[in-house]
């Protein structure tokens, strides 16, 4: 069963993770231990043999190995390579898993298009939906251990109530050549299809005696089962084309080379009279004189992590086995089919009866709170990023203004505020006088200065707007 934690981690609190790691079913602990077992009896082989089995010389070439070990083992791009492998192999279980053949909405379809209260329409629309849990289980038989043991054989499907004897002796994996309507059928490739092929027989079948009442609606409900056969035929296909093995082969020589030269390399060394000078104190490594420590702490963790993120990967590659953490695909296969026959059959013009609803007559619908809640009703509704942003308040800023109708002028416009600061008088070369006159606001300070220069003069102001004029209408010609 898939382990959930999820109502434990509903809220961010001190130490949220930390009770989660007492659990063993679905842990790390659980999956890892023996490798870990093996790699502290073969670290503690080795220190024993070191330490009392060596002579003196013996220490000395051993204390080379160790170090040419360490160095070697930070050659290899471990975290890279590992990190890439696992992030891919993730994507890969969370889209098996949205590729799953669900009924939902194929039986909505069904219980909307296919009509009929009598016994033929009932059977009609039973029929059709068993065809589609049919294909999934079939499909589900190919890919998951759990699914395949609880349906052995076809025979146990049709115990199971899925399916009807006669049609099926031929699916079979021991005999495939049956017969099927009357017809052999022969195929060596896995027969998860047929199911569909009876459903679109049937709804044609159902169109031409006018349970399905317009060929919209024919299309529609096999749009809806082409959906959920494209689920059922990547399913297969996911489990028939692998994340390539040499990628998955490159990454476990990764892991286990790296930890096999860390047994060697992380050993402690003890000085050796007539040795070779002892490394440099930067290089990494146990080097001649460090601390004896009999148990490698930091190693043992980088084993844990790395290891155990491999044990990820191993784990959840095939998520259709019988891990803890795999799909529970039998369990889906009972809601399936129980849920969908129930929407096609007990919920076939099952309707509540139509009243008024609780806020007719009011304004806004507001549901009530709890105690618990009533705290979050006086929190203000979030209208957008924008409406908390300050404007300035000066008047000048929110003028209306027409843009100029001639081609961009390369001189830079300045703004009034600039204007102000540089001391320049003149108003932006983007915008015209005449624009000016349109705005339906006071005209501005430096507009004012400029006329007030002028000595008032407006047919100045005139005469310098159509000499403007003029040379825009110059430049625009060819």
């Amino acid at each position: 069963m898939t382990v959930s934690y999820t109502l434990k981690v509903a809220e961010a609190r001190f130490g949220g993770f930390s009770g989660l790691l007492l659990r063993w079913r679905g842990s790390i602990y659980k999956l890892l231990y023996k490798e870990f077992l093996l790699f502290i009896a073969l670290y503690a082989l080795l220190s024993v043999t070191y330490r009392l089995l060596l002579t003196q010389e013996q220490k000395h070439v051993y204390a080379q190995v160790a170090r040419y070990c360490n160095r070697s083992a930070d050659l290899i791009p471990l975290s890279f390579v590992l990190g890439f492998y696992v992030t891919m192999v993730v994507n890969r279980w969370w889209a098996q898993y949205t590729s799953i053949p669900l009924p939902d909405q194929l039986m909505c379809v069904i219980s909307a298009t296919v009509h009929g209260v009598d016994q033929r329409g009932r059977l009609l629309r039973r029929t059709l939906i068993r065809y589609a849990n049919l294909a999934s289980v079939l499909v589900l038989r190919s890919v998951s251990t759990r699914v395949l043991k609880r349906f052995p054989t076809m025979e146990h499907v049709v115990d199971a109530g899925a399916a009807l004897r006669e049609p099926w002796e031929g699916l079979d994996r021991t005999c495939p050549e049956g017969l099927l309507g009357g017809k052999s059928l022969k195929s060596d490739f896995n027969k998860y299809w047929i199911p569909c092929v009876w459903f679109t027989n049937l709804a044609a079948q159902a169109r031409r005696d006018g349970r399905i009442r317009d060929d919209i609606a024919l299309c529609l409900l096999l749009e809806e089962l082409n959906k959920y056969r494209a689920k059922c035929s990547m399913l297969f296909h996911y489990d028939w084309i692998s994340i390539p093995l040499v990628y998955t082969q490159v990454v476990t020589i990764a892991v286990y080379s790296f930890f096999a030269l860390s047994l060697v390399g992380r050993q402690f060394v003890e000085p050796v009279a007539g040795a070779a000078k002892p490394r440099e104190p930067l290089e990494p490594g146990p080097a001649v004189g460090d601390l004896d420590m009999y148990v490698p702490l930091t190693t043992l963790l980088q084993f844990f992590f790395y290891a155990g993120w491999l044990k990820v990967a191993e784990q959840i590659i095939n998520p259709f086995g019988e891990d803890d953490d795999d799909f529970e695909t039998n369990q889906l296969i009972d809601r399936n089919l129980q849920v969908s026959l129930l929407s096609v059959d007990d919920m076939y013009q099952n309707l509540p009866p139509t009243e008024k609803d609780a806020y007719w007559d009011e304004d806004s619908a507001q549901p009530p709170y709890t105690v618990a809640t009533v705290a979050e009703s006086l929190r203000p509704s979030f209208l957008g990023s924008t409406f908390n942003l300050r404007m300035s308040d000066d008047p000048e800023q929110s003028l209306q203004v027409e843009a100029s109708p001639g081609p961009a002028r390369p001189v830079t416009a300045q703004t009034p505020l600039l204007g102000r600061f540089l001391g320049v008088g003149a108003p932006s070369p983007a915008i015209s006088l005449r624009n000016f006159g349109r705005v339906r606001a006071p005209r501005t300070p430096h507009l004012l200065r400029f006329r007030a220069e002028e000595g008032g003069d407006v047919e100045a102001a005139d005469r310098i707007e159509e000499e403007a004029s003029g040379s825009g209408d110059e430049t625009q010609e060819p």
